[in-house]
């Protein structure tokens, strides 16, 4: 069983994060795919920001460490994927690359108004991945 989270650093991405690793630890076996997006627009930003590449790099970590060490403590096997581009897009592209079985996202909270004019990166994602998804509140 193959199961990617997509995480962003956020209370609602630790919250889909521990679903997932929740999920993992029913299939033994399990194999945990952490995806974290650097968006192109906000990762210029960042690194105009940064003192260095590795200080980047270290702020990205620091988002997905949390989530390593809760699925080692948890015994599930996990590994990260770090991307660049659209995070809508990327995930797509990934999960279907990778043949995933199950990917979880956490929910953005976006109010209706927000969600209709910006859309949402779970949203999209739910309408062009191959597998099912799992959205978390």
């Amino acid at each position: 069983m193959k199961i990617a989270v997509a995480i962003d650093g956020s209370e609602n991405a630790l919250r889909a994060a521990r679903h997932a690793i929740t999920l993992a630890q029913h299939f033994p076996g399990a194999q945990l795919e952490i995806i974290y997006v650097a968006d192109y627009n906000k990762a210029k930003d960042e690194r105009l920001l940064a003192q260095s590449e590795e200080s980047l790099l270290l702020k990205r970590q620091r988002k997905i460490d949390p989530v390593l060490e809760l699925a080692h403590h948890a015994g599930v096997k996990a590994k990260t994927a770090l991307l660049k581009g659209d995070p809508s897009q990327e995930i797509i592209k990934f999960v279907n690359e990778e043949a995933m079985d199950q990917l979880v996202i956490g929910s953005r909270g976006l109010n209706a108004f927000q969600e209709m004019v910006l859309g949402s990166v779970s949203h999209k994602v739910m309408k062009h991945v191959n597998c099912p998804v799992t959205v978390v509140k």
